[in-house]
């Protein structure tokens, strides 16, 4: 039986601190995994950003508000559904994913969480455990799954490589040149037909 671990952002939803960026015009907070492979150091330096510049977890809930899902990401993960079980695995924390959750339908969904003082400032992040997007396939594996990865960043590809079968989607072009042996899509048709082949075949080569 097979089971899909899919990222989220990126894949399905917009990269929330990029449009936090837009927002506040503090172009910092641009920076996400697809360019600081460190997820440690990059919470760290946006949760010392928050705090300089007085931003709140409402402020960063205000803008997630205004977020939709990519094009077509609502009615893939549909088609996914319908076909394998799927979890989303993420590095982003269950106070900004609700909203975007909703839009999505109520898929499962594997995440962090925030402690947030009364003033609504956020003190620090909870990962679930560490390496935890591969550490959740791991474990679906030891339960007799055949394990699909899907992702775009670099903290992604601990579980793309641990997956039987791992797929990049939209991944920028440093991660494309680090792991040339990952199978590389762009569209959710691609994606599709990607997973299709898998199923029917077993893993595709790339292209």
């Amino acid at each position: 039986m097979y089971i899909v671990c899919t990222d989220l952002e990126g894949v399905y939803t917009p990269e929330i601190w990029i449009n936090v960026a837009q927002k506040t015009g503090i172009e910092k907070l641009r920076l996400t995994t697809r360019d600081i492979p460190d997820y440690d150091l990059l919470m760290q330096g946006r949760l010392a950003i928050l705090k300089e510049n007085g931003l709140t977890l409402g402020d960063i809930q205000d803008v997630i508000a205004t977020l939709k899902p990519l094009e077509g990401a609502r009615e893939f993960l549909n088609w996914l559904r319908s076909r394998l079980q799927v979890v989303v695995v993420s590095d982003t924390f269950i106070e900004f994913a609700r909203p975007l959750m909703k839009q999505l339908d109520w898929p499962t969904l594997f995440c962090h969480d925030l402690t947030v003082d009364d003033t609504g400032t956020i003190t620090a992040y909870n990962l679930r455990q560490p390496q935890a997007k591969k550490q959740a396939l791991l474990a679906l594996k030891s339960l007799d799954f055949t394990t699909i990865g899907i992702g775009d960043s670099y903290n992604d590809i601990d579980m793309i490589q641990a997956a039987d079968y791992g797929i990049l989607f939209r991944p920028p072009p440093n991660v494309i040149e680090e792991f040339p042996e990952l199978p590389v899509t762009t569209t959710y048709d691609e994606l599709k037909t990607h997973i299709e082949r898998i199923i029917k075949n077993g893993n595709p080569e790339r292209g």
